[in-house]
């Protein structure tokens, strides 16, 4: 049986953080910050999609993996990807070698930029679902989390109407918890005042 991971500072966390360094390096750095820079965004949101039926510590190992292969999400080069390069990716070990994720991938860069063209920002569009600010939950416990929200479902269909995939509820509201447009560290975490 694999032991606990501890952080040394013993700071509280939310709970999900606490099994590998990697996690709370994520946690306390980057998850539920405030994000607004569009290519990180959209970045992010293929991510969220790749790590549909899996959990996120998979991805986050292979991130570096990810922003190799896929140019660092640069739309403009994923939208030209001929199938031979999709051949290469789906054959790199260093990302999840799913086919619909990964040409969800280039479709989704598509949209993007399709998107971007229509509406002008990303970050704007996205942000609408919340009221263009962050939204402060109070959560005690993980087990308070949902899963989904009705902000999530809108958002989910926003974009599944824009041509994008890999964009259900759930990886909306995973995506929303980790761009920072909800705060949902639990209230005994100390990021929750800090985010």
């Amino acid at each position: 049986m694999k032991k606990p991971y501890i952080p040394p500072d013993n700071k509280p966390r939310c709970r999900w953080c606490l099994s590998e360094d990697i996690y709370v390096r994520y946690h306390d750095e980057e998850w539920g910050v405030p994000e607004h820079d569009d290519q990180k965004l959209f970045a992010k949101l293929i991510l969220d999609g790749a790590q549909a039926g899996l959990s996120w510590i998979t991805i986050l190992k292979k991130r570096d993996n990810y922003h190799r292969a896929f140019d660092d999400f640069d739309a403009k080069r994923m939208v030209r990807y001929s199938e031979k390069k999709i051949a290469s990716l789906l054959n790199d070990p260093g990302i999840v070698r799913n086919r619909l994720k990964v040409r969800a991938a280039v479709l989704n860069a598509q949209a993007y930029l399709k998107l971007r063209e229509e509406v002008g920002s990303f970050d704007q569009f996205l942000w609408q679902f919340v009221g263009g600010k962050s939204r402060r939950n109070a959560w005690r416990s993980m087990k308070q989390l949902p899963t989904r929200t009705p902000e999530s479902d809108a958002m989910s269909k926003a974009l599944r109407v824009r041509g994008f995939k890999f964009v259900g509820s759930t990886i909306c509201y995973a995506f929303m918890q980790a761009v920072g447009m909800v705060n949902d560290h639990t209230t005994q975490c100390f990021r929750y005042r800090q985010v």
